[in-house]
């Protein structure tokens, strides 16, 4: 199979595209788009984000040290691209999008009520990486919409149609293909024929 080789680049894809709802030590509240996020721990539960310096969010996020992982779903994948292409400098987000703010439990920035998931998150280290700096964050709550809990009180992520950013493009989740474990999982209906042999 013939492959092109190009110069170093991110092109681990898809990635998920969140919302970052922060607030200044000043008391300025922002919401700003972040597709470089991810999980880095269990226990204690830790996520981190890299924001460009240059981003206005990134000196709120620096002074408060604190901040608002919102997960997006389908219906807030517009917004989500505004929030990524428009500065807090020049207009209320929160207003333009239509978004709710939510209190936090634990944080002085606020959730954003649409999101189906908020994991509030304080800094615990930046690393400057270059073109962007990383913030590490220990998790300190999280809020999961009880719209999406079923009749067992089970969380679907999956029903809120959260989106994925790959690049350059947003994408809704497609079928189900498979759970955690099901490569090794025995099948539980050739194991009944088996013990009925």
């Amino acid at each position: 199979m013939a492959k092109q080789s190009w110069k170093p680049g991110n092109m681990l894809y898809p990635i998920p595209a969140v919302l970052v709802s922060c607030k200044g030590a000043d008391g300025e509240e922002n919401i700003l788009t972040v597709g470089w996020a991810g999980t880095i721990n269990t226990n204690p539960p830790m996520l981190s984000i890299s924001v460009r310096p240059e981003r206005h969010s990134y000196e709120l996020i620096r002074s408060s040290k604190e901040f608002v992982v919102n997960l997006a779903t389908k219906d807030m994948a517009w917004a989500t691209d505004y929030c990524g292409v428009v500065s807090g400098r020049d207009v209320d987000k929160f207003a333009k999008c239509g978004f709710n703010k939510q209190k936090a439990d634990v944080v002085s920035c606020p959730m954003i009520a649409e999101s189906p998931v908020n994991i509030e998150c304080r800094v615990t280290e930046e690393k400057k990486l270059g073109s962007h700096s990383m913030f590490i964050a220990k998790v300190v709550a999280v809020h999961a919409d009880e719209t999406y809990m079923d009749a067992k009180g089970k969380f679907s992520l999956a029903s809120a149609n959260p989106i994925v950013y790959c690049h350059g493009e947003y994408f809704a989740l497609g079928a189900k293909i498979g759970r955690f474990g099901y490569s090794v999982r025995k099948n539980k209906k050739s194991k009944k024929r088996r013990s009925k042999r």
